[in-house]
């Protein structure tokens, strides 16, 4: 029997045993994938996520493979700046930068830290039924009898929803297009973070290694169709936006739905704690959703610093998290609602432009400040 199974091998979950294994409790990572492979694309580790890397001994390793962002700018299609974040001064207040890095290099680093020994691959949950302690059916045929279950499996949790029986995923009604490409970018966003807004429609870029940029495209559905052509939708964007897209290889580019979670009551239930996006999924579009997978799993270990008493940890967890999810996923959903205006652009940019830098810089503080 296993005193603690985590189900689910992203950064959250890899996050949580690494917390685990500093209070040298025994746990087991089951994760339904072969392999961690560089599957996926890039991503941006903010602030909050970089503070907590530190403390767990990470922090150069992780800059030392992925790229430092000192700057990130939302822009017109012409890269005319609409809003900048202050990022030196956040880097100042809080002694960490954001990174830019390859989604799978930074599992594999978490991986490396916690021990391969730990992970279990090709453990794709089936059934969990709750007796004594816990039965975890997997579809390969093993049953795990568990004591503590941590349901660290995503937006679309069978944990979630086999235990609780919630969670209503809701469509933003845009498709996002991710891509990896070799790429060398102007000097001068070498360490910037870019997204270009314009009419119902939206482009990001970021550099994440020596020689790759990661990049996401976003239309509104109803401007979708099969076999879309980007090059064309986006031939009205600065020409480097262009150049990106036509450097992509389609193997290297992947197609999903903007979903998130509508707020759920309740994340714990007895000896079980759902975190990350199986309790809180956002959408994307303030860069929290693997960022706060993080916080939850350092908080958790926090608490277990104090309190070995797993049902009161999950209780006090729940009370200080949740305040903060619901304030990112709320103002997720508004920014992306904004950002894909397909009408009054240059009135909403000029909104945005006359937005004090102080008030945009006081949001992004409450976000990235962490709350133990």
């Amino acid at each position: 029997m296993n005193e603690i199974s985590i189900i689910g091998a992203g950064i959250g979950g890899l996050t949580l045993g690494n917390i685990l294994k500093q209070h040298h409790l025994d746990f087991t990572i089951y994760e339904s994938a072969p392999e961690i492979k560089p599957v996926g694309a890039g991503i941006m580790m903010a602030v909050n996520a970089m503070q907590i890397f530190e403390k767990l001994g990470l922090k150069e390793k992780i800059e030392s493979r992925g790229n430092k962002i000192h700057g990130i700018f939302i822009t017109d299609e012409k890269l005319k700046t609409i809003s900048t974040t202050d990022v030196l001064a956040l880097e100042k207040k809080f002694n960490s930068c954001n990174v830019a890095i390859h989604r799978a290099e930074l599992q594999n680093i978490l991986a490396e830290n916690l021990g391969f020994e730990n992970i279990k691959l090709e453990h794709s949950l089936q059934q969990i039924q709750k007796k004594e302690n816990y039965f975890l059916e997997f579809e390969n045929g093993n049953v795990i009898e568990s004591e503590i279950v941590f349901g660290t499996d995503g937006i679309h949790s069978k944990i979630r929803n086999q235990i609780f029986k919630i969670g209503n995923i809701r469509n933003a009604g845009q498709k996002c297009w991710r891509g990896l490409t070799n790429f060398n970018l102007p000097e001068k966003y070498l360490h910037h973070a870019l997204e270009i807004w314009g009419k119902g429609k939206r482009f990001g870029f970021v550099k994440i290694s020596d020689t790759k940029v990661y990049w996401y495209a976003l239309v509104n559905e109803n401007k979708f169709e099969e076999n879309l052509d980007l090059l064309n939708t986006f031939i009205d964007f600065d020409p480097l936006v262009l150049e990106i897209l036509e450097s992509t290889k389609k193997e290297n580019i992947i197609l999903n739905d903007i979903i998130d979670l509508t707020p759920i009551p309740k994340w714990y239930a007895e000896n079980l704690c759902l975190i990350g996006d199986a309790a809180h999924a956002t959408t994307p579009n303030m860069g929290q959703g693997a960022c706060q997978s993080i916080e939850d799993a350092y908080v958790l270990g926090k608490f277990l610093e104090k309190n070995k008493n797993f049902n009161s940890v999950f209780e006090e967890f729940q009370k200080i998290r949740r305040k903060k999810v619901d304030y990112i996923v709320k103002n997720s959903w508004t920014i992306g609602k904004i950002s894909q205006w397909e009408k009054g652009n240059q009135l909403r940019n000029f909104l945005m432009r006359s937005i004090p830098e102080s008030m945009n810089q006081k949001m992004i503080e409450k976000i990235l400040k962490l709350e133990l």
